[in-house]
């Protein structure tokens, strides 16, 4: 990066912030700072509830899966349609009716004391571990990549969000993100462009989807009925349904974001805006992904693409780095034995000889089969010697960005994946402070004070989760592919609230004593089977939720054979 590049960087996130600080300065009213003005335009809404879901994991994570899988991860969002009707047609208009501002109020409404806090420590608990891990994950790839200390890292892009999150509230991120998300759009957009544009002369972009289809980077629907595979059409349409279900329906990160809408029509065409944009965009996402794997088909790749973690090893005396040469030239070998036979089979694709096609296309594969052998041996022994290197996926993206597109928008794409870092964020520590306020503090420890004290109550709760997940990034580790590593975290946690939910609308006559036992030997059962299964994590979300809601039925009878009175 230059200075043009840092120029723009710095001045995109100073400059979103401070609007968002100045537009929302002086609120004093409760209502206004937890839930926004109440006449949030349904276009803001959608943007706001796709950029406090689509953090900078999405943005720098997911290329890199296009690039090592290709597109069967968007199967992971096939249910999230089906769940955001579901939850426009049942819980919104349950939430607007009651005027709640946090969705755990409901239960506490529909069943008792302790389940409302039950789903909000749950909430609390995930949603704290998950705002560090927003705050961390883009960090480390960027202070890695860049050269950048990863604490100050952590620590400048997590004190931008806490800064104009705690001084505006809700309304303050709903008026950033938009600016940000639309930013992101744009960085993306132009991206793609410059890709398909630096692919060799001779190679059109029909030629570049030949090859990925080849590569099997196109197979974007697997029909498969074993539930060991990750990423099926069967567990996206069920598991990757209730995780949206349970995310956007029960999350006090989403469920802020469109009960700031000034009518039920606004909050619910907010909903359907990303129910009818998310699929289209995780594909996009993962067809750059896709795209940048082709590109490095033509242009030499690195054997591993986190070059420091490699550079240190390779550098070092001894056998792992003569090793880590051996397969370095071995790679390179192979990557130019298959750049010449794939060459080769495209000339004879478009001359008709099928022939020479097939004999050249199979040496092609034959030859990349040995790069990538190369390349596994090689992140086994980076991971053998620091485990906590990191998924090569996850530097794809900025690898290719940093040494293939002209400065200016280097630091315009920098600075969209540190505004996706800190909009996600900010979503994230708004419901926070408010469920932390109004859902323990205001409900259990102080009642019946002034809106200024609540809303001073909030900013300090808002301000002291920032600094625990700042705390938490400080310390994290993940081996996972980013992208990943949250949505496993969120397929323990959330099916279980989900079934507290469900329960509360559809279990009419479950009580909470019933649903609060269920939930927490739920809980504990789904922490014991993703420890000792194998399955995809997405099969949790259905286990958990349809578990909770079972244990709530039996409980019940067990504890009262006559069922409790219906709440008014």
């Amino acid at each position: 990066m230059n200075a043009l590049d840092y120029f723009v960087l710095l001045g995109t996130l100073v400059g979103i912030a401070a609007y968002g600080i100045w537009r929302t300065r002086g609120t004093r009213d409760l209502k206004t700072y937890l839930k926004g003005s109440g006449n949030t335009h349904w276009l803001a809404i959608g943007l706001s509830v796709m950029a406090t879901q689509a953090s900078a994991i999405t943005f720098l994570s997911t290329p890199g899966q296009g690039y090592e899988s290709g597109l069967g991860f968007v199967q992971n969002y096939f249910g999230a349609p089906f769940a955001l009707i579901f939850i426009s047609v049942v819980f919104l208009p349950i939430y607007r009716k009651l005027d709640v501002y946090t969705a755990y109020e409901y239960l506490g409404r529909r069943f008792d004391t302790k389940t409302r806090l039950l789903g909000s420590a749950l909430f609390l608990l995930q949603r704290g571990l998950g705002a560090g891990i927003t705050i961390y994950a883009p960090a480390i790839v960027l202070s890695t990549v860049m050269g950048w200390r990863l604490d100050l890292t952590i620590i400048g892009t997590g004190l931008l969000a806490v800064v104009y999150t705690v001084s505006g509230g809700s309304d303050a991120v709903n008026i950033t993100q938009k600016y940000q998300i639309g930013m992101i759009f744009v960085g993306m957009g132009v991206a793609f462009y410059l890709l398909v544009s630096h692919l060799p002369a001779d190679v059109s972009f029909p030629d570049a989807l030949t090859v990925a289809t080849h590569f099997h980077r196109l197979d974007a629907v697997d029909y498969s009925l074993d539930s060991h595979r990750r990423y099926t059409l069967w567990s996206g349409l069920l598991g990757g349904g209730f995780l949206a279900l349970s995310y956007f329906g029960t999350d006090q990160s989403q469920v802020g974001r469109y009960l700031s809408g000034g009518s039920l029509r606004e909050s619910r065409l907010g909903l359907m805006f990303n129910a009818v944009f998310k699929i289209p965009m995780q594909f996009f996402i993962l067809l750059l992904g896709v795209l940048i794997f082709v590109f490095y088909q033509f242009e030499a790749p690195p054997i591993s693409f986190n070059q420091t973690a490699w550079k240190q090893l390779a550098d070092a005396p001894g056998a792992t780095g003569g090793r880590l040469r051996s397969l370095q030239s071995d790679f390179r070998a192979a990557h130019a034995e298959e750049r010449a036979h794939l060459s080769i089979w495209l000339a004879a694709r478009r001359s008709g000889d099928t022939h020479a096609a097939t004999i050249a296309r199979d040496a092609a594969l034959a030859a990349h089969t040995r790069g990538q052998t190369a390349h596994d041996q090689t992140q086994k022994a980076i991971h053998d010697a620091d485990p906590h290197a990191g998924n090569d996926a996850d530097y794809v993206f900025i690898t290719f960005i940093l040494r293939h597109l002209p400065h200016g928008l280097i630091g315009l794409l920098i600075a969209a994946f540190l505004a996706a870092a800190i909009s996600s964020k900010a979503g994230e520590l708004t419901a926070l402070g408010s469920t932390t306020t109004v859902d323990l503090y205001r409900h259990v420890i102080r009642a019946n004070l002034s809106d200024a004290h609540y809303v001073a109550a909030s900013r300090w709760f808002t301000a002291l989760w920032g600094v625990v997940a700042i705390g938490f990034a400080l310390f994290a580790h993940l081996a996972e592919n980013l992208i990943q590593a949250v949505n496993i975290l969120g397929s323990v946690f959330f099916p279980v609230i989900l079934g507290v939910f469900l329960t509360a609308f559809f279990l009419r006559r479950v009580g909470g004593t019933a649903v609060f036992w269920a939930a927490l030997f739920s809980q504990a059962i789904v922490f014991l089977l993703y420890l000792v299964l194998s399955i995809s994590y997405l099969w949790f979300n259905a286990i958990g939720c349809l578990l909770c809601m079972a244990l709530s039925i039996l409980f019940q009878l067990w504890l009262s054979p006559q069922p409790p009175p219906l709440p008014a």
